[in-house]
């Protein structure tokens, strides 16, 4: 617990994760009220649509810095699809790029002060995950029909170790969207409650605060690198996933 010098009210790091009501909304007996999670994805999705109108308006042949910074996402999203799908997965790469995106962003706003990170809430990460395990599943089923179980079968693997294999195959699929959803997760809420506790210390401890300070700035650095990273690390294991639905083994 952080003790608050203004109040003298305890503070717990994870305070700062909580969903706050803004606009209470109910639809027969529902509750969908308008909450900060929410009101900072629409602020991720109104920057993500600003930057790509800012970056494509003009389409110059020297390009200005937001039409360097949108090319730079664009060839960088495109550079992962051929990498990881080949030709045949252009066609998906507005779905990795809004994903993309979406998560970056979603990082990067977090680490503004007093600001909201909603994808350190499982809610929000595992819905993701489901969409594009959902999204893949289909898609492997549209294009191989019943073909698509032999992806449970590794190749070249003898008939009689079926029995043992499969089944770990299978409960590794299924366990796809729970690993996409826990690592998001779990970096956002780790690296964010390790700031809190450091930054927590620098007022408690006055003149001698200079030394979790000392931390603190390093670890902001970090905590922006995996913020890139955990976008990256999702989006290239949707890309791998849709590969597997396209070419199966």
């Amino acid at each position: 617990m952080a003790t608050d010098t203004h109040g003298g009210e305890k503070h717990s790091p994870l305070q700062q994760f909580e969903i706050k009501e803004l606009i209470p909304i109910e639809v027969a007996g529902n509750d969908i009220s308008f909450t900060n999670s929410a009101l900072m994805m629409v602020i991720t999705i109104a920057l993500i649509c600003l930057l790509m109108l800012a970056g494509t308006r003009k389409r110059a042949m020297i390009p200005g810095r937001w039409q360097v910074v949108a090319e730079i996402c664009y060839e960088f999203v495109a550079g992962l699809i051929r990498d990881t799908v080949g030709n045949e997965g252009r066609k998906y790469f507005p779905f990795i790029f809004s994903l993309f995106m979406f998560i970056l962003f979603g990082n990067m706003l977090g680490m503004v002060p007093y600001s909201f990170t909603f994808t350190s809430h499982i809610a929000v990460t595992f819905a993701m995950a489901m969409v594009v395990f959902v999204g893949v599943t289909i898609l492997g089923f549209a294009k191989h029909g019943l073909h698509f179980f032999s992806l449970f079968v590794p190749p070249g693997v003898p008939i009689w170790m079926w029995p043992l294999l499969i089944p770990i195959e299978i409960i590794s699929y299924l366990s796809r969207p729970i690993s996409l959803a826990m690592r998001l997760f779990a970096n956002m809420l780790a690296g964010h409650t390790l700031l809190k506790v450091f930054a927590g210390f620098v007022p408690v401890l006055g003149a001698a605060g200079i030394l979790p300070l000392a931390f603190v700035v390093p670890l902001t650095a970090l905590e922006l690198l995996i913020a890139f990273l955990q976008a990256y690390v999702f989006t290239i294991l949707t890309c791998l996933y849709i590969n597997d639905a396209l070419h199966l083994h």
